[in-house]
């Protein structure tokens, strides 16, 4: 489906891209917020990767593998907001809201503050691999194209950081 209104977008049909918006717009402000800091944080990266996606469309190379590009423009726009310091310093803590309203489940408070640290203190590229996989459910493949980092070094990530969070949180309870 996504191939088609890439074409159009493509084209010049704004209708077509205004679509392919509609379709990922939720799982890219979703994905952002987990990794990369506030919702307010992740609409702004969001807004602005989606710009860079319409101005460069014509540089995809597959345009079935529009999804996995979006993403990879919108992490590369957040690890550019980071280094220049417009990220706030708390993260995490969303991806665990997400996660509560998703399970149903709401997470004892000592039990949320030792996961937003551990999710905190894990280095960006390993956080963003672990939401990824573990949050998300993506392949690994999948995030690395996203993430623009070699296979094994997305496993690498997601087994580090796996192990990091349980290991920290193991020792808070």
């Amino acid at each position: 489906m996504d191939a088609a209104l890439v074409r159009a977008a493509r084209d010049g049909s704004q209708a077509a891209f205004a679509r392919l918006v509609d379709r990922h717009q939720q799982a890219l402000r979703s994905f952002l917020s987990r990794t990369h800091g506030s919702w307010v944080e992740a609409d702004d990266i969001a807004q602005e990767a989606f710009v860079t996606a319409w101005s460069m469309l014509r540089r995809l190379r597959d345009d079935a593998g529009f999804r996995p590009w979006l993403f990879g423009i919108a992490h590369r726009k957040a690890m550019t907001a980071a280094r220049s310091g417009q990220r706030a310093a708390r993260r995490g803590g969303q991806w665990i809201e997400a996660q509560d309203l998703e399970r149903g489940s709401e997470l004892a408070p000592e039990d949320r503050m030792a996961l937003e640290k551990a999710l905190a203190a894990l280095p960006d590229d390993q956080r963003a691999a672990v939401a990824l996989c573990l949050g998300e459910g993506w392949s690994h493949g999948e995030a690395a194209e996203m993430l623009g980092l070699p296979l094994g070094t997305v496993k690498s990530h997601v087994t580090r950081g796996r192990d990091r969070l349980l290991s920290e949180l193991g020792a808070c309870s």
